[in-house]
């Protein structure tokens, strides 16, 4: 794919186009190359005009309606304003009153959360039929009381699928004498429901037809045995239930047609009983019920003119013979029967309650994600989700695109996803219709179908199917929706896809760099989970060299930079800073990491992330500001702005961390060191240490970094008394002897040449180097380990006669010169020299490993080539023995959307 970066210039063009274009599609005008026609919305029919209303959003619909009087009155038209859907707003009593002179004619209304509860009266809908409410934990029986006392008129009410706890039997009582036309009552996570509020619900109701009292802690099972107008219950995940005398009360109910009892403790017996004893009970859904499934038999429960669902029965064979029709595919008996005729009436009610049945269980059985379904989802679990999203229903489309979104995340700390249950989705189909489902206009299903693609997307096989399928294009669409739900799982799909290097130009050409920054500015307050989506997909994008420099002009910077100096939440923190880092990691190709660093704030950011109580954060931070040291003015500005305390801090408390955090620490401080100021400045703050702790540690990675730091720091005398005081040349004689990494083996060498090259004896006999308190320091001890230990790495790397008489032959008088200063000198009764050949092959050996070698050749003294001090980029992943390095960017990350409906 092409990765062109646009060019500035054209961006006027291309929209003015794209205007054109759209206008012409809904005028339905020819279009015409050599003039622009010129549309009246004025004059539009009325009808069209409330048709191209019925297309848009309330919100949308709202503010197309106060362009002008006209448009004003047919916005307000009732047949537009018979449904609502407020989850993606928080909606306070100011929002649903400002609401309530078009709502006269609700009749349907979802909302999100406790407090958009209790603002419901606001909207003065008396003639609500239908009051739909999610998360609403933290709902009390007041707030469901008043609900239920000012819609007299209520038909269906669903709270769920979080627990409600707070809410009461007193609560269902008050339902049930206010609402006398109630015909759906579905309640999630009640503690208790007692006889009393059952029977109320008997009394008052009497064209109750379904009753869902899910995950419940208890149910009275003898109340229920009185609910005589019940045809569709459901239990599921309700725990305590006395099996034995509920069945034999339930299988008693004239009118009992359906029944859930999936993911209970039912026994097989009483399975048994109801199939045989309730006359009118056509289906049994008892989905993921442990005893029922190891009991095994399960040709006792073939019951003619009954059907029962398990994981260990055909659903979709099982669904098909619902219907007289044999020609029905089994595996589209959903969408067969939503386009066929048979949507009313008895088998109409029977599919509407089995599909939201399924629907929620299936959603329930992949958050939980018990051991032993595997062969259930890939056999028919999958397919059943796929199905179910064809429903009519928009919230059982919506559960399941959440069930695909859910069911194939394994490990959500590690983004993992099942390669077999992912691949399963792709095969039958369904990346195409999770991208059909992100195109509707519905933003509720919108979210969700966004939410599937991303958790899927983690797996490249998938991720290559959705963008061939153009979802690339349609994600960067849903991510300049104005529903903050809707562009936070299209910028969870970005930030996934944007892990593949095959994308990225893709994305950036689909404008979704541009998408993403505006994210940032247009949710910078109160959408934590938004922003941290977008700073991902930066972070990944910024990784490569093209598409940093497409951030870069789009204001990412800038954006970046506001979230690390204002936001406080933590996830947000961590991928600003990442995004940060990779912006910083092309300085050889383009000016970002300078204009990082001139942002105003951004590294006093950076410096105050590093002391995070977070340690992702303070790994991301520690990385962004190695990578912003390789600009001179950035490294001075971080020392200004108390970096090198900071990181000192950060490298001091570590020694447990995690080995990201540990590399990039060492590695920050290696990229400060390279002046000496600063140099000084990190052995004056205690800063060496740390540095030889981090050098034991067990990973390569963090063996270069520390070991680079303390080659840097061992060019001041100072720093390499301290190191020796601190006991650095055990540690860095054991890397340079034994550590898996090579450059950590030469630096270390080149580190413990620089130490003892004759200018430290000299800070020695003057005393300490702690505190100006004088002290008498033996390095003859340690002058011999090192230099034993440097000859046998040199020995290690090649034949050593034959290195040093090709070295001899081609040597210059600078290498001449070099080996004649860099003699030891005289120390008591030891006299120790390095040879010729011995110097010689070290710098060979420099040569291979360091595009800095010939800087340090031409030096004419160890103390000359103190003043050039190198350093390694600051790299997650170093590329070894290629001679010269460059900047890369940090580790890319999937993110998963968390196990839950919550967005």
């Amino acid at each position: 794919m092409s990765r062109r970066v646009r060019r500035k210039g054209s961006h006027s063009r291309e929209k003015d186009k794209s205007i054109s274009h759209r206008d012409s599609c809904i005028c339905d005008v020819p279009s015409q190359s050599d003039s622009r026609i010129e549309v009246d919305w004025t004059c539009l029919p009325d009808d069209t005009v409330v048709q191209l209303f019925s297309y848009l959003n309330y919100r949308d619909r709202a503010s197309m309606a106060s362009t002008c009087r006209t448009w004003r009155a047919l916005g307000s038209s009732p047949c537009l304003w018979t449904s609502l859907d407020l989850r993606a707003h928080r909606c306070d009593a100011v929002a649903a009153s400002s609401l309530a002179s078009r709502c006269a004619n609700l009749q349907k209304l979802r909302f999100r959360g406790a407090d958009s509860a209790g603002a419901v009266m606001y909207l003065q809908a008396r003639g609500l039929r239908e009051i739909s409410g999610d998360f609403c934990r933290d709902i009390t029986d007041a707030a469901l009381s008043v609900m239920a006392a000012r819609h007299e008129v209520l038909e269906s009410l669903q709270i769920g699928p979080d627990f409600c706890e707070r809410i009461s039997s007193d609560a269902i009582k008050l339902v049930a004498q206010c609402c006398p036309k109630l015909r759906r009552l579905r309640l999630s996570g009640v503690r208790d429901v007692d006889g009393e509020a059952i029977n109320a619900l008997g009394r008052h109701c009497k064209q109750l037809a379904e009753i869902g009292f899910v995950d419940c802690g208890n149910v009275d099972e003898a109340a229920l045995g009185n609910a005589v107008s019940v045809r569709f219950l459901s239990v599921a995940g309700t725990r305590n239930m006395k099996w034995s005398l509920a069945m034999q009360l339930w299988s008693k109910l004239p009118n009992l047609v359906g029944i859930d009892v999936s993911r209970t403790d039912i026994a097989p017996s009483a399975v048994s009983r109801l199939l045989s004893s309730s006359h009118n009970l056509k289906v049994f859904c008892a989905l993921n019920c442990t005893v029922l499934e190891e009991a095994g038999n399960y040709s006792a429960y073939n019951v003619k003119g009954k059907l029962l669902l398990t994981i260990f029965t055909d659903i979709f064979k099982g669904l098909a013979s619902l219907f007289a029709d044999t020609t029905m595919k089994e595996r589209n008996v959903f969408w067969e029967w939503s386009t066929s005729r048979n949507g009313v009436g008895y088998v109409g009610d029977v599919m509407n309650w089995l599909q939201w049945a399924l629907s929620h269980s299936l959603l329930r059985v992949a958050e939980t994600n018990p051991q032993g379904m595997d062969n259930f989802w890939l056999a028919q679990g999958a397919a059943l989700l796929l199905s179910l999203m064809q429903s009519s229903q928009e919230d059982v489309q919506e559960r399941a695109a959440t069930g695909l979104a859910t069911f194939v995340v394994i490990d959500d700390g590690n983004a993992t996803v099942d390669c077999g249950r992912a691949e399963a989705v792709m095969r039958d189909g369904g990346i195409r219709l999770l991208l059909d489902l992100a195109r509707s206009s519905r933003e509720g299903v919108q979210s969700e179908a966004a939410k599937a693609i991303a958790n899927l997307s983690v797996n490249a096989k998938v991720a290559k199917a959705v963008a061939e399928e153009g979802g690339i294009s349609i994600l960067a669409d849903l991510a300049r929706s104005k529903n903050r739900l809707v562009a936070e799982e299209a910028a969870g799909g970005l930030w996934n896809l944007s892990v593949g290097e095959e994308h990225k130009g893709a994305i950036a050409e689909a404008g979704a760099v541009k998408a993403l920054v505006d994210l940032i500015f247009k949710w910078d307050s109160g959408g934590d989970g938004v922003l941290e989506r977008a700073a991902g997909a930066l972070a990944n994008l910024a990784a490569d060299e093209k598409c940093s420099m497409e951030v870069a002009v789009a204001g990412g910077v800038q954006a970046l930079v506001m979230l690390a100096r204002k936001c406080k939440f933590e996830g947000v923190q961590e991928q600003a800073a990442r995004a940060l880092a990779n912006l910083a990691a092309h300085g050889d190709s383009n000016s970002n990491n300078a204009a990082v660093g001139q942002e105003a704030g951004a590294l006093e950011a950076l410096v105050q992330l590093t002391c995070s109580h977070h340690e992702g954060v303070r790994q991301e931070a520690a990385g962004a500001l190695w990578n912003l040291s390789f600009d001179d003015r950035n490294r001075e500005a971080i020392a200004a702005a108390g970096g090198v305390e900071a990181l000192v801090a950060l490298a001091q408390t570590c020694s447990d961390a995690s080995q990201g955090l540990q590399e990039r620490a060492a590695g920050a401080l290696w990229g400060l060191s390279v002046s000496e100021a600063n140099s000084i400045a990190i052995g004056r703050e205690g800063g060496v240490a740390p540095l030889i702790a981090l050098a034991r540690s067990d990973a390569e990675d963090v063996h270069e970094t520390a070991a680079g730091a303390l080659w840097n720091l061992a060019f001041n005398p100072g720093n390499a008394l301290r190191i020796v005081e601190e006991g650095g040349v055990p540690a860095l004689v054991h890397l340079c002897s034994s550590s898996a990494s090579k450059m950590a083996r030469f630096m270390a060498a080149l580190a413990l040449a620089y130490m003892f090259d004759g200018r430290m004896d000299e800070v020695s006999l003057t005393g300490s180097s702690s505190e100006g308190i004088s002290r008498s320091v033996s390095l003859d001890g340690a002058r011999r380990m090192a230099l034993k230990h440097i000859e046998e790495f040199v020995l290690t790397f090649s034949n050593h006669q034959t290195f040093s008489a090709a070295a001899a032959s081609s040597a210059s008088a600078s290498l001449a010169q070099v080996a004649e200063s860099a003699r030891i000198q005289e120390a008591g009764h030891l006299r120790l020299e390095l040879r010729l050949g011995d110097l010689l092959l070290c710098f060979g050996i420099l040569l291979l490993f360091s595009g800095h070698a010939l800087l340090l050749l031409c030096c004419s003294s160890p103390s000359q080539a103190a003043g050039m001090q190198c350093t390694m980029p600051a790299s997650c992943r170093k590329q070894e023995l290629h001679g010269s390095y460059v900047p890369l960017p940090l580790q890319q990350q999937h993110r998963l959307k968390p196990k839950s409906l919550q967005g």
